[in-house]
């Protein structure tokens, strides 16, 4: 009987999953319940368990409309999207190296932290790092940081604790934290992931105006100083709005 109910709540996950990606524009949960026949908090617990894995992500917070995840996004590009975004990303990568000297990446939402694809290293020794294939926890990263602000991944789900101090990160100062993001157009993370490690990233939107990518400089916060993090996040914020350029984003007050 277990298998039976197991295997029927994967056939019913699989059915609002179907929903979403298929639907012209984002839906409701209320919406699938009815398309599903199914009572509104079960089909809140399914697209619960679907959101967790990344499969669909909601907009505009808890009692946002759904539509595909990170996960479907990326799959559907797995093969030439990525290369692509990195051979796009070429320009904005060398600029931010070049004036920065400091440690330069792209990096893509996932659901288990931002995915880093592609690196510029720093002109000095302390600091050079390869971030490349590494995924960073969000709330202790810059880029993380930048694609839960703009509703590009959700938190994960329980406490979220600060990797240097060991001490939890109280939703207070996170939700102050990622207002002053959306307010100023980049995040920062300082002495948060490692202790003397500082980082700003800007959000690169695609051409429906969703958050997939995210420049950043990072470096040791004794040349990341916050007067220089403010000197170099127009540049950064600059490059970032060109790259959404390069991926077909148009905003029509003229930022990506």
């Amino acid at each position: 009987m277990a298998t039976e109910t197991g295997t029927q709540a994967i056939d019913r996950a699989a059915q609002l999953l179907v929903h979403v990606v298929e639907a012209a524009r984002p839906v409701a949960v209320g919406e699938l319940a009815d398309s599903a026949g199914l009572p509104k908090s079960t089909t809140s617990r399914l697209v619960g368990a679907l959101e967790r894995q990344g499969l669909v992500q909601r907009i505009g917070g808890d009692r946002g409309r759904l539509r595909p995840g990170p996960v479907l996004q990326r799959y559907a590009h797995r093969d030439d999207g990525a290369a692509a975004l990195v051979e796009l990303a070429e320009p904005a990568l060398q600029t931010l190296a070049a004036v920065s000297r400091e440690t330069v990446n792209l990096a893509v939402p996932n659901p288990l932290g931002a995915e880093h694809l592609s690196q510029r290293d720093s002109e000095h020794f302390v600091g050079v790092t390869n971030w490349v294939g590494r995924r960073v926890p969000h709330h202790v990263a810059a880029n993380g940081k930048v694609f839960v602000a703009f509703g590009a991944t959700p938190l994960p789900l329980g406490p979220l604790e600060r990797f240097t101090a060991h001490t939890i990160v109280e939703p207070e100062a996170l939700t102050r934290d990622l207002e002053l993001i959306r307010r100023r157009g980049y995040a920062t993370a300082i002495d948060e992931l490692e202790l003397g490690l500082a980082a700003l990233a800007a959000p690169v939107r695609g051409p429906g105006g969703d958050v997939v990518a995210a420049l950043s400089i990072s470096g040791p916060t004794t040349r990341l100083t916050p007067e220089r993090i403010e000197g170099l996040a127009p540049l950064l914020l600059e490059q970032s709005a060109a790259l959404g350029r390069r991926l077909g984003h148009h905003d029509e007050r003229g930022a990506a």
